[in-house]
């Protein structure tokens, strides 16, 4: 392999993993990671909730269900060894009328599936005794869930990519990507400069569709974002929830749901909802507008047939966005003592979900290669968790 070159676009943390794989298995190749932004992680990766997901949720036999269990055990292995925060703060998934049973009882035989370590079915007195401050009828109780921080993660797996001889461009943005020969040519938006690579890899996240038509001509699956918003417990009921509380997902959908989460540098959060957005980087506490990406999502056939079927619950996550007492009242049926007056505005985060043209929204992670191009398509959460499993994958699969 020495003398071969690989360009992988984007400094989050799929990125990053993939360089780092690459450096770590061929070291004779150069590798050069391209980052539009003047910092690493600096979009999902930097905007998530920290967790580091067991494999409760995802279907079994499915890339995320066998990337995410992968994953787990490489990320607790990665922070032990380099001596980064991990914390086995433990999920509860909890059903609190018997209206949710059924889709509880399927998740758990899911997550029976997916072989999701110490898992256990608990009953209304376990619930107290592991968060004493949460109600239901039934939960999950996933020990194993963990939290940490995913941008000390991106920059230490970006050291090893330097150390090894490979190079991180930050604030250099790839708006283009020619065939070339054997190879390919990568356009720069600073100073116009050309980079030739024999291989690209293409993890863009929120960008990922636009870059990833560039070399294909698939202009499907379409990036449609949702913005998710957090709120932060204030004073002394911030410390109520001793891990992460979770409602029953409606697997209708690819989101979590509203939850209580820890975070390792402290303090508990509630969130994300799901609120489509308008802007793909706006990540403040108001959402933002950007004409392009807005205009990309609304000319888009399926985001209409997706509306269509799903308006009554967009109607609902962007009642709980404009009001906090709307927002918590969800939340408090798992934690009913938190209220809108313990609760701040926090940042958001935007989820670059693929949605297809007929409307159907990605699960799956998508990963596409084509002549010496690999695509990363689709890659939200658990993408944080299994960021180590999913650059084994990639770089299994590449064609030298």
């Amino acid at each position: 392999m020495s003398g071969q070159s690989v360009a992988v676009v984007g400094g989050g943390i799929v990125g990053l993993a993939v360089a780092r794989e690459l450096t770590r298995r061929f070291p004779g190749i150069a590798v050069t990671v391209f980052e539009k932004e003047d910092r690493l992680a600096a979009h999902q990766t930097g905007h998530n909730s920290g967790v580091v997901h067991a494999g409760i949720y995802y279907r079994p036999g499915s890339l995320k269900a066998e990337l995410c269990a992968r994953g787990r055990d490489l990320i607790r292995d990665y922070c032990v060894e380099h001596d980064l925060p991990y914390e086995e703060c433990g999920k509860l998934v909890v059903a609190v009328d018997q209206g949710e049973v059924p889709r509880f009882d399927a998740l758990e035989r899911t997550a029976g599936e997916n072989q999701v370590p110490g898992l256990r079915r608990i009953g209304p007195e376990e619930i107290r005794e592991i968060e004493p401050h949460a109600v239901g009828l039934a939960a999950l109780h996933s020990p194993r869930t963990a939290i940490t921080d995913y941008v000390a993660i991106a920059r230490r797996m970006a050291q090893e990519v330097e150390e090894a001889g490979g190079q991180v461009l930050l604030g250099t943005e790839v708006t283009d990507v020619f065939r070339s020969g054997r190879g390919s040519r990568l356009q720069v938006a600073a100073g116009d400069q050309v980079h030739h690579a024999d291989h690209v890899v293409l993890c863009a996240g929120l960008q990922s569709d636009r870059l990833g038509r560039r070399v294909d001509g698939q202009r499907e699956p379409r990036i449609v974002p949702f913005r998710g918003e957090y709120l932060r417990v204030v004073g002394p009921k911030q410390d109520l929830v001793r891990g992460m509380v979770y409602p029953v997902p409606d697997p209708r959908y690819p989101f979590l749901g509203v939850h209580f989460t820890r975070r390792v540098g402290g303090g508990l959060e509630v969130g994300p909802n799901a609120v489509l957005a308008l802007d793909r980087e706006a990540y403040g506490v108001r959402p933002g507008l950007d004409l392009r990406d807005a205009l990309a999502t609304l000319t888009h056939p399926g985001f209409w047939r997706m509306a269509r079927t799903h308006w009554r619950t967009g109607v609902r996550e962007v009642r709980g966005s404009l009001s906090t007492s709307s927002y918590l009242r969800t939340a408090q049926r798992y934690v009913p003592e938190i209220g809108p007056a313990d609760v701040e505005r926090a940042g958001a985060g935007v989820r670059a979900q693929a949605v297809a043209r007929d409307g159907s929204l990605l699960d799956d992670f998508a990963i596409v290669s084509t002549e010496r191009v690999t695509s990363v398509r689709n890659a939200p959460s658990p993408a944080a968790t299994s960021s180590l499993a999913i650059a084994e994958y990639v770089v299994d699969r590449l064609v030298w």
